[in-house]
C-alpha cells in the first residue's frame, strides 16, 4: 500500500487563483491543480492509494468552516483516494470543543503551521492544541522548518523539540523531513525522537520558474543526506509525502525506491508506517 501523508488541496471555485498567489510567493512551479479531482487523477496515474490533505487556518474564525468542508471531501473517499485531515489555528475559539468535533468527524488528525499562523510552534497555544488532540487520538501534523515563501524561525527543530519535551505527544508528524533547509538540527534535536518525519518537498527536482536565477534557488537534501537521516531516525518513524500539488509524484516515488534501504524499510516509509498511524 502507497499512502501519500503530505498534500493540499483547494475548493475548486478558488484552487487556481491559490495556486498562482502561492506560485508568486514560493516562485515555484505547480505539478497538478490544487482540486482534489486533480490530486486524484495523479494518485491513479501513479499506483498511490491514498492522500492525506493537510488544510491550514489562517484565520481561527473560519476553522469549523473549514473543518466542515474537509469532511465533505471525505464522502469522496473510496472514488478520489484523498482523504482530509482537520485544521486548527492557535487562536480558534474554544479549541477543545473544535477538537473534539474534528474527532467525531473522523477526520483523524490535524494541520498546523506556524509560519503561515504567525505563532511559533513552543508557543503555550500550540503546546495545549497538541496535548488535547493526543488525548484524543488524533494525529499531529507540523510544517517544520523554514517556509520557502515566509521568512522567519517559525518551526524549528529546536521548537519542535520544546513541544516534544513538554507534551509527549504519540502521534506527532514534522514535515519536510523535521525541517526544510535545517537538516542539522533535525539531526540534533529530532533523529531517534518519538516523532514521525515526513519527506515531502526535502529531496528531488523542484519546479522552480525559469526566472529564479540558480544562485536563489533553494538547495534540497542529497539522496545521501536523505538517506543518512533516514538512518540516523528509523526508517519506523518516517512516512511519504510529496506536498503535491509541489511536487511530482512519479519523481519522488522513484526517488524513495532507489534509496540504499532494504526493500521493508521502503515499504514501511512508502505507506505500512502511515497505515499503522492512520488506524486503517
Amino acid at each position: 500500500m502507497i499512502i501519500d501523508f503530505h498534500t493540499h488541496t483547494f475548493p475548486d471555485k478558488i484552487a487556481a487563483a491559490t495556486i498562482e498567489l502561492l506560485k508568486q510567493k514560493s516562485r515555484t512551479e505547480n505539478f497538478s491543480d490544487g482540486t482534489t479531482d486533480g490530486l486524484s487523477r495523479r494518485l491513479k496515474e501513479n499506483g498511490v492509494d491514498l492522500a492525506v490533505v493537510l488544510p491550514v487556518v489562517t484565520n481561527p474564525l473560519k476553522t469549523a468552516k473549514i473543518n466542515d468542508a474537509a469532511a465533505l471531501v471525505n464522502e469522496r473517499t473510496r472514488e478520489t483516494r484523498v482523504f482530509s485531515f482537520g485544521g486548527i489555528h492557535p487562536d480558534t475559539p474554544d479549541y477543545k470543543a473544535e477538537l473534539r468535533r474534528i474527532a467525531s468527524l473522523g477526520l483523524k488528525g490535524v494541520k498546523l503551521h506556524p509560519a503561515y499562523q504567525r505563532v511559533p510552534l513552543d508557543d503555550i497555544r500550540y503546546e495545549r492544541i497538541a496535548g488535547y488532540a493526543d488525548e484524543l487520538g488524533l494525529i499531529v501534523s507540523v510544517h517544520g522548518g523554514v517556509d520557502i515563501g515566509i521568512a522567519g524561525d517559525w518551526s524549528t527543530p529546536a521548537r519542535a523539540r520544546k513541544l516534544l519535551d513538554d507534551v509527549k505527544p504519540h502521534k506527532l508528524v514534522m514535515a519536510h523531513m523535521g525541517g526544510w533547509l535545517l537538516w542539522e538540527d533535525v539531526k540534533k534535536y529530532l533523529c531517534g525522537q518519538d516523532v514521525y518525519l515526513d519527506t515531502s518537498f526535502s529531496c528531488g527536482s523542484f519546479g522552480y520558474r525559469d526566472d529564479v536565477p540558480p544562485a536563489e534557488r533553494m538547495q534540497p537534501l542529497s539522496e545521501e543526506e536523505f538517506t543518512n537521516i533516514i538512518r540516523l531516525h528509523g526508517a519506523d518513524k518516517v512516512l511519504f509525502g510529496t506536498d503535491s500539488p509541489w511536487s511530482d509524484h512519479a519523481e519522488q516515488l522513484a526517488l524513495i525506491r532507489r534509496q540504499p534501504l532494504s526493500e521493508e524499510e521502503k515499504s514501511k516509509i512508502l505507506g505500512e508506517n502511515a497505515k499503522k498511524l492512520l488506524q486503517l
